[in-house]
């Protein structure tokens, strides 16, 4: 098989597997409730409730939040990837896949994308709910062009490591904790707060988790604020990398636990 019908053959499995993970999905009615409900409610909290007792210096809470809210939204969807790869690899789908003439890449590909398409759908939901509150951005096309690939960086990211954890897990119940955990670390960061505010230990985590970078070069780039190379390229750099690492170690643990059973 020549290299270009090998790759149209990768596009169709993954096409094809794509639109069955979201018809799943949409089958679900906590999905349609997570990314519906879920941003505009956690708005409205932080705004409303705790907005009044927050202090992040001059600006509004919101245009502050907005980056935050937007990351634990996408965290949200984290731990339903991990339950459903690890269903499909307990409950004989993947066997059943493995006898087609399709590319095993084909299998993680479509999870991790349609993954991708429902956080998209998500971080839009989240923004036009902002909007609706009182949030304005006020980035330029350029800014809203670096957004768009740091935001979808930062999925794939979460994306790939929800699929290594899915592996990873000896049952599906299980996937989920790990996942869990992972959806918190925006909290312990500058999503809410400024970190200078944090007691000193929690500071020093803070200031050296990816979250927080991530986080600043979002805000200042939807802000139109001071942004430094040195945050931009860490952001760039977390993100690119971790993304690398989740995706070649999930491939490498999937073909491994493939061939002991």
């Amino acid at each position: 098989m020549s290299v270009k019908n090998s790759n149209q053959s990768l596009y169709r499995a993954t096409k094809t597997l794509v639109i069955r993970n979201l018809k799943l999905s949409f089958r679900t009615p906590g999905t349609f409730a997570l990314a519906l409900v879920m941003p505009a409610s956690m708005l409205v909290v932080f705004v409303y409730a705790f907005g009044g007792a927050m202090n992040v210096g001059e600006g509004n809470f919101i245009d502050y939040i907005v980056p935050g809210i937007i990351l634990v939204t996408i965290g949200q969807f984290a731990p339903s990837v991990s339950v459903r790869l690890s269903n499909d690899m307990t409950n004989g789908i993947i066997d059943r896949f493995r006898t087609l003439p399709i590319s095993n890449a084909s299998i993680l590909l479509a999870h991790v994308t349609s993954s991708i398409l429902q956080n998209v759908f998500t971080v839009t939901i989240t923004m036009g709910t902002a909007i609706l509150l009182g949030f304005r951005p006020t980035a330029n096309f350029k800014a809203w062009m670096i957004i768009i690939l740091l935001v979808i960086l930062y999925i794939k990211m979460i994306m790939w490591l929800a699929t290594l954890n899915g592996i990873l897990a000896k049952t599906p119940e299980s996937s989920s904790d790990l996942m869990l955990l992972i959806s918190a670390l925006p909290f312990l960061s500058s999503a809410f707060v400024p970190i200078d505010t944090m007691p000193p230990l929690l500071r020093i985590f803070a200031e050296n988790q990816p979250m927080t970078p991530i986080l600043d070069s979002l805000r200042s780039l939807l802000l139109s604020e001071d942004l430094t190379t040195r945050t931009i390229q860490l952001a760039f750099f977390w993100g690119i990398g971790l993304t690398i690492l989740f995706g070649c170690s999930s491939i490498i643990m999937y073909k491994i636990k493939m061939k002991r059973d």
